[in-house]
């Protein structure tokens, strides 16, 4: 059958690659459609004779996995979100987040004020000692607003390492903060592709290439020349009959949408990324509402390089003239006085606030007055410290005057439960087997010492256990590497008994 035929090929093809001499028979994994229902089924199959390998046994064909997105593991990969209900209660375990109720919530009514997008300049403060998951707060804001709200994250001390005035560095940040929803109608043609036809000369280089397009819908079918540019483009997109596409006709971009339905039987066997959609309905031409989104900083970025957007591409922006910023400014007011523009105001994430000085705290002041500021969060952990530049000691190192402008929320430590449970989350994130009695041990020396200091031990331990060729992290591999890196209060120790030496 012809799927049977398609095995072969694949294993005559696979074997010319792998030139292994002897290998055990494999199976491979495809998605089967047939007429009753398509889903995923193992196959076994036996190579034709034009496969078989020196050894005279057949081919083992490796399961191929579909890697869209290879991503490290990092503090805060866990966090889906905020971990909270409709009602804006927060749930004991959920989305990566443990514990922390209180600071949660307040963190959701702040996310619902920044949702409803009306109220500018609001600023929270997000206090708490180290370990207590101030910035995984932060980053599930960002997680629960989604793509299209801007987010900035920055540390306070990126400031002072900038090659431009700190008062700058603030203002580009403001502004990655800020993005702007533009709206514009395009026309487009969407249909299914009937037919392509490609004329190609026969003599190299003497006539272009010219071809036809035949697309249709439920209720029309048209046929389009083609000239050497959409022809170029069929290519790149590899579109082929069965398709449905849109092409702008401003821009002439060919946009493939997926195959049709009634083409879901053409093959045996498919890929799993293949998508299938409906024929479109009514006309071929439509008129097609587009919604893009940008920030204020990468509209001046734009602006003010000569390069234009590839400007967004070349790194380090440097400073932009402030007539640029209100001449965009100006443009930007005009599209939401004719409904072409709409802001999104997003969040402003500023960790270690104390690192900041008199004189960006004094710029942050006069900035969250502005109405096109964005919501600002900040973070800190300590109490009573010395505001950067000055001699006068303030309440987290922050003037009073900006703290009267601040929505303070507190992180309480963490419990021993609740250390338990974080740490099963990393080690389901960091693909870690590890027994009971050696999560109950970590989790003690995680009360003892530090959260961080215990999560870092999990890789460090998984590793040791694979040294000895263990599937799964007992004690004495916890108890190994407690030995073998130690915490900051042991550290110390060890220095005051050996300054005197």
């Amino acid at each position: 059958s012809t799927q049977h035929h398609f095995f072969q090929r694949c294993v005559a093809r696979c074997a010319t690659h792998l030139r292994a001499p002897r290998q055990k028979l494999g199976t491979v994994r495809l998605t089967c459609k047939d007429d009753r229902r398509g889903k995923e089924r193992r196959r076994a199959f036996r190579p034709s004779s034009g496969a078989m390998a020196e050894g005279g046994e057949g081919v083992k064909v490796a399961e191929v996995k579909d890697l869209t997105r290879i991503e490290r593991i990092g503090a805060h990969s866990h966090i889906r979100g905020l971990g909270l209900d409709d009602s804006l209660e927060a749930r004991k375990v959920s989305q990566g987040m443990v514990g922390q109720v209180n600071a949660r919530k307040a963190a959701g009514v702040i996310l619902s004020m920044i949702r409803e997008g009306m109220i500018a300049g609001r600023a929270v403060l997000l206090a708490g000692q180290p370990g207590t998951g101030k910035t995984a707060i932060a980053m599930g804001m960002a997680k629960a607003l989604g793509e299209e709200t801007p987010f900035a994250m920055m540390a306070g001390s990126e400031i002072f390492s900038m090659e431009m005035s700190k008062t700058e560095a603030l203002t580009q940040a403001f502004r990655k903060a800020i993005g702007v929803r533009i709206k514009e109608e395009t026309e487009i043609i969407e249909g299914e592709v009937v037919e392509i036809e490609i004329d190609r000369p026969a003599a190299s280089g003497a006539a272009p290439k010219m071809g036809k397009l035949t697309l249709k819908t439920t209720e029309m079918e048209t046929v389009y020349d083609l000239g050497q540019k959409m022809i170029e483009s069929l290519n790149k997109e590899k579109v082929s009959a069965g398709d449905v596409v849109t092409i702008d006709k401003a821009s002439g971009r060919i946009t493939k949408l997926g195959r049709s339905f009634a083409r879901s039987r053409d093959y045996d066997a498919m890929g799993a990324q293949t998508k299938f959609v409906q024929c479109p309905e009514g006309e071929l031409q439509k008129r097609k509402e587009v919604v893009h989104v940008v920030t204020l900083h990468e509209i001046d970025v734009i602006n003010s390089r000569t390069q234009g957007f590839l400007a967004l591409f070349a790194g380090d922006t440097g400073e932009i003239r402030p007539e640029v910023r209100e001449q965009i400014d100006g443009k930007v007011a005009e599209w939401r006085e004719e409904g072409k523009a709409e802001i999104v105001p997003g969040v402003l994430f500023i960790d270690e606030v104390h690192m900041l000085d008199i004189e960006c705290f004094s710029f942050l002041n006069r900035a969250l007055e502005n109405d096109m500021a964005p919501v600002l969060v900040v973070a800190t952990n300590r109490g009573i410290t010395k505001i950067r530049g000055t001699n006068y000691k303030s309440p987290h190192g922050i003037p009073i005057d900006l703290l009267d402008r601040l929505l303070i929320v507190t992180t309480v430590p963490y419990t021993e439960r609740e250390l338990r449970l974080i740490l099963d989350i990393r080690c389901e994130e960091e693909d870690v087997e590890m027994s009971e009695d050696a999560k109950d041990l970590l989790c003690k020396i995680g009360h003892e010492t530090s959260l961080r200091y215990s999560i870092q031990l999990i890789t460090a331990a998984a590793l040791v256990a694979h040294k000895r060729k263990s599937a799964e992290v007992e004690i004495e591999d916890i108890s190994r590497v407690y030995s073998m890196f130690l915490d900051v209060q042991r550290s110390t120790q060890f220095m005051v008994e050996d300054q005197d030496q």
